[in-house]
């Protein structure tokens, strides 16, 4: 159901048990239908238009069929005007497999000169075709096409796959915009358990701190945000907060035992909390005083992350709970290490330290 490759087989078995126990619970046809006779017109139409505002997408469309009928033909038409996501997985992944083998660069027949010089125009248009398939009915292709698209992104930055200073800037991509469609399809199509699982790790893989770009100005740079606000922004209350942390700390449990990581060359786990430094102070002004704070505990002590960003949340933590003894220490720490850190010293003078 998730594009996300990573599920455990303990949760496989669970979703085994689980639909089993709904089968053997679910109404036969009659008893479906003498449920239906005890309800009047106004009834039906509230049970019906429950099940189209809060059903999946598959669930909406059908039920817009049977509403109206010229629903099909107009659906039909317009998904013959996308481009075929099964094709524009085909094309990204050949992208992505050259430009990693460096035929962009080197005298690689694979690739023309010609095509080492307009690469930019290609790898726009792969993203313009990746976005419109994300519209279309086979969302599982186009989300894998563009999760492709994003590694690659990632690697561009530290990795030298094309002709430019700034590969990122020349291919007009911006990381943060991309995301928020793909996991927006991926929320539509599958529900929020979908997006959380497959969101969670990407977060941890992607998230950028100062950008996606080498020089960090430019077009791309003005319009990119960070991937915890996009996040944020489709997390409606706390137990949604909760919920997704515990994705999230599935994702951060992959990371120590040395799953996919897109940091570059020498990434750390001081880099990945320097990184997602704005997702954790997120993550701590919605879950303390929570029922979900607990997670907190673990993510303060993860071993996924390390370093004074670490430690700075720890101690925001322990000063939340009123320990801001602790916090001081904590946050003297944190300035020895990296001494002219502002929200370091902006924490230390409003503790006292």
């Amino acid at each position: 159901m998730s594009i996300c490759w990573h599920g455990s087989v303990s949760r496989v078995a669970d979703m085994g048990l689980y639909r089993r126990r709904v089968a053997v619970e679910r109404l036969n046809r009659d008893q479906f239908f003498d449920k239906l006779a005890e309800m009047d017109e106004a009834g039906l139409k509230k049970a019906l238009w429950t099940l189209y505002w809060r059903g999946s997408a598959s669930l909406r469309e059908r039920i817009e069929v049977a509403i109206d009928p010229q629903v099909r033909d107009v659906r039909r038409a317009a998904s013959k005007a996308r481009p075929d996501p099964d094709v524009v997985l085909g094309e990204v992944r050949e992208l992505a497999t050259l430009a990693r083998a460096g035929a962009y660069l080197a005298g690689d027949r694979r690739v023309s000169p010609k095509e080492r010089t307009r690469w930019r125009h290609t790898f726009r248009g792969h993203a313009t075709n990746t976005l419109e398939a994300l519209g279309g009915d086979d969302v599982e292709s186009a989300a894998r096409a563009m999760a492709t698209l994003i590694d690659l992104v990632c690697e561009m930055r530290d990795y030298d796959y094309f002709r430019s200073d700034d590969p990122v800037e020349a291919a007009r991509f911006v990381v943060s915009d991309a995301a928020a469609a793909l996991w927006s399809a991926i929320r539509q199509e599958h529900g929020f358990a979908g997006f959380s699982e497959c969101a969670a790790g990407q977060l941890l893989r992607w998230e950028s701190r100062f950008g996606w770009t080498r020089r960090g100005d430019g077009w791309v740079r003005q319009r990119e945000t960070a991937l915890a606000q996009v996040v944020a922004g489709m997390l409606p209350g706390v137990d949604a907060w909760g919920q997704f942390a515990d994705e999230y700390l599935r994702a951060l449990d992959s990371a120590a035992e040395g799953g996919r990581d897109v940091r570059g060359r020498g990434a750390t786990s001081k880099d990945r909390a320097r990184a997602l430094s704005e997702w954790h102070a997120l993550l701590l002004e919605r879950l303390v005083d929570s029922d979900y704070e607990d997670r907190l505990d673990v993510l303060v002590e993860h071993p996924a992350l390390a370093g004074p960003e670490q430690m700075y949340l720890r101690a925001r933590l322990v000063e939340r709970r009123g320990d801001r003894d602790h916090a001081r220490r904590l946050v003297r720490e944190c300035l020895t290490a990296l001494p002219g850190h502002r929200g370091f010293l902006a924490f230390a003078e409003e503790v006292g330290a």
